[in-house]
């Protein structure tokens, strides 16, 4: 009986320090919500490339916890504009953040 206890103990503390180890923090995203982050970056970078006035702009965008981050250059403030109002379209995107450049 005393080695089941020890295997069972071994293995809840095991399990406990996985689950810990899945979390997220402030500056860190968890497992699903990594997975979230790269789904939705996938989403805008689609939704940015289908836009036509924006085909030729070197557009970057990267996510963390749901805000999307658009940096690169464009040809005018216009498509500035355009791209964070796409990429607000996105189902899911909590905020933009605009950090793109004109040519």
């Amino acid at each position: 009986m005393t080695q089941f206890k020890r295997f069972s103990t071994f293995f809840l503390t095991a399990l406990f320090a996985f689950l810990v180890g899945c979390a997220s923090t402030p500056k860190e995203t968890g497992t699903g919500e990594y997975i979230d982050d790269t789904v939705l970056t996938t989403k805008v970078k689609a939704a940015v490339f289908n836009e036509p006035s924006l085909k030729s702009a070197e557009i970057n965008v990267e996510t963390f916890k749901g805000v999307v981050q658009l940096s690169g250059f464009v040809n005018s403030q216009p498509d500035i504009n355009k791209a964070a109002e796409v990429a607000r379209g996105v189902a899911g995107v909590k905020s933009v953040k605009n950090d793109m450049r004109l040519k």
